[in-house]
């Protein structure tokens, strides 16, 4: 049974994520891990579906007899920071940037860091294996850890330059979305001396200010907000805080490709490699080729990008930062997950030295346009894809197909390919000039519709 995609299992709560479906998805990969651990942890995010989809992770793990560590309302990153501290791997009740309606399970190793493909195959065949309950006498216990969001907030804080920060006088504004980080970032950024004001921070799982992906669209409060308090920046995350998106000193938000390219660039020496996905921008391959440094693509998602890291580093090669341009940073040194509160507070680094325009400025010159196909069925999605995939071949372009079909015009660029959380066909497009890439992603969503 296939279940997890490039970001773990997601869908609509009551729907295809049931209680019963999350109990199976704990108690096989809690089978997989019993010879090993007999501890496991569980957060979650703020979705209103997310206690009883962890109570329901939490019954599946003790009745393997599995002692539980609730550490309830906490970024995913604090999760995975929890389990690196403790030694202990865990399971995650979120659905990330999806909307309201959506939950989902991600799964954490005890080192903190996601699983590799390899091991999420191992857990979705278990799912089809008989489970082996352990009798009464054997049922695992849970219990309530109060201090996991205290002490990921103090091990950011200290794993920066909290000097620099504090010494810049910086206001911040932060957009935690109503999501987990309503319950960390505000105070982290207090901590690191910057004057916090904060817009949608109250933790609601309706997420009534806006929907939890921080996208352009969904950020006009924060970009108003900054603006109208001549803040130095404003700081968005996603429903799990695994992300984090900037708005500059004026009001205007900052692409993720180029705030990627910005941190990378301060990051990267001469032989290091860069990790993105396949719809890495040309902002990125400008940044890497003028530190020296190479470019390595992997498909899209947190786990393929972990599982590039590893490999990287197996064979000797140094990857400093690595991620996506939708706010999704790595920064292996410190762990290899994606740290929403971590990357804001590295942004934070530099913007105490250079005003955030500044900053993203010699990587302005290109335009993404996305755009989403949503299917019905199967059916539907594997029709469109065909048509995208005859479409590419036909194609005056040099094509990469490590996920979808990336096709490369030299002066521009546009990508297709299937969502691995939802039901939508992505197509992504770049170019200098705006027009020329809607051009390009409109003409690949009209083929793939036609």
């Amino acid at each position: 049974m296939h279940v997890f995609g490039s970001s773990g299992v997601r869908g609509v709560a009551g729907e295809t994520m049931t209680p019963g479906f999350v109990l199976q998805i704990a108690q096989a990969t809690g089978s997989v891990w019993a010879d090993d651990y007999d501890r496991v942890a569980v957060g979650r995010d703020t979705r209103t579906t997310g206690r009883t989809l962890a109570n329901a992770a939490v019954s599946g793990l003790t009745s393997l007899g599995l002692d539980v560590d609730r550490v309830g309302v906490v970024p995913t990153p604090g999760l995975q920071a929890y389990c690196s501290r403790n030694e202990v791997p865990g399971l995650m009740v979120t659905a990330s940037h999806n909307p309201p309606a959506y939950n989902g399970v991600k799964v954490v190793g005890a080192d903190g860091v996601g699983l590799t493909r390899d091991a999420l195959n191992r857990i979705e065949t278990a799912l089809d294996d008989a489970v082996a309950h352990v009798g009464w006498a054997e049922t695992g216990t849970d219990r309530t850890v109060e201090s996991a969001r205290r002490t990921y907030r103090e091990a950011v804080v200290a794993a920066v330059d909290a000097e620099r920060i504090a010494a810049a006088d910086l206001t911040v504004v932060v957009d935690p979305g109503h999501g987990a980080g309503s319950l960390v970032s505000p105070d982290l950024f207090r901590e690191l001396g910057c004057t916090v004001h904060t817009v949608h921070a109250q933790p609601d799982g309706h997420f009534p200010g806006r929907n939890p992906e921080p996208v352009p669209e969904n950020l006009a409060d924060l970009r108003a907000y900054v603006e109208s308090t001549g803040a130095d920046l404003g700081i968005a995350h996603d429903g799990d805080a695994d992300r984090a998106m900037f708005v500059d000193e004026t009001g205007t938000h900052v692409p993720g490709e180029s705030s990627l390219a910005a941190l990378a660039a301060a990051e990267l020496e001469p032989g290091d490699t860069v990790v993105s996905a396949v719809n890495a921008s040309q902002r990125l391959v400008d940044a890497a080729e003028a530190a020296d440094a190479d470019l390595s693509l992997s498909p899209i998602g947190s786990t393929n990008i972990v599982s590039r890291i590893r490999a990287l580093e197996e064979a000797g090669e140094t990857v400093p930062v690595a991620g996506e341009g939708n706010g999704g940073l790595f920064f292996p040194r410190y762990r290899i997950a994606r740290d929403g509160a971590y990357t804001a507070a590295r942004f934070c680094e530099l913007v105490a030295v250079t005003p955030a325009s500044e900053l993203v400025e010699p990587y302005s010159d290109y335009h993404t346009v996305r755009r989403g196909l949503e299917y019905d069925d199967e059916a539907e999605r594997e029709a469109m894809l065909d048509r995208v995939e005859a479409y590419a071949t036909d194609a005056d372009a040099d094509i990469d197909t490590t996920d979808g079909w990336r096709l490369d015009y030299g002066d521009a660029w546009v990508l297709a390919r299937p969502s691995g959380t939802e039901p939508i066909v992505r197509v992504y497009a770049e170019a200098r000039d705006v027009d020329r890439a809607a051009s390009l992603a409109d003409e690949l969503v009209d083929v793939a519709r036609s």
